[in-house]
């Protein structure tokens, strides 16, 4: 009986395994495997809750949004203590940081200044800010206004459950 003798019964079972593993292909993912070991990645995914989370925003972003807004904005997200706490539920995040820039002057004029900035670093231009009291240049991409409607439009397709 292989009960009555453990060793032969682990030798037996190694024999066992290296035939199996002959006749089948070695893939990335069952390396993966190995290297963590036995029963480690059951049920669990690879990436973190706060991983998935920015991926979610990330993609909702890029679906609902201007075109380099989405970055400027996800790295504010990403920087804001609400996701930290809420990265569960990241859309209800994403609708709380849209409404959190909307409701503060301040905050959605430093959002349209990484904007320009970004947007002067990609195209190899010198950005156009704009100042108090003046109107916005004919040509940035980036104003006060554009970005207002922008994440106003975000935040009606976010209460929406637009995905």
């Amino acid at each position: 009986m292989s009960g009555d003798n453990p060793e032969r019964s682990t030798e037996a079972d190694a024999d066992l395994q290296r035939e199996i593993r002959a006749e089948r292909k070695f893939t990335l993912a069952e390396a993966i495997g190995r290297m963590a070991g036995p029963g480690m990645m059951k049920g669990v995914s690879p990436v973190s809750g706060m991983q998935q989370a920015v991926a979610e925003i990330q993609s909702y972003l890029s679906r609902h949004s201007e075109v380099d807004l989405p970055y400027v904005f996800l790295r504010h997200v990403k920087e804001s203590g609400l996701l930290l706490h809420g990265f569960r539920q990241p859309l209800v995040v994403l609708a709380d940081c849209v409404q959190k820039v909307l409701d503060s002057e301040y905050l959605l004029k430093e959002l349209v200044r990484e904007a320009d900035v970004e947007w002067g670093r990609e195209f190899g231009e010198r950005p156009y800010f704009e100042k108090d009291g003046c109107p916005p240049h004919p040509d940035d991409p980036y104003t006060l206004e554009s970005v207002r409607t922008a994440l106003t439009q975000l935040a009606r397709a976010l209460a929406a459950g637009e995905g």
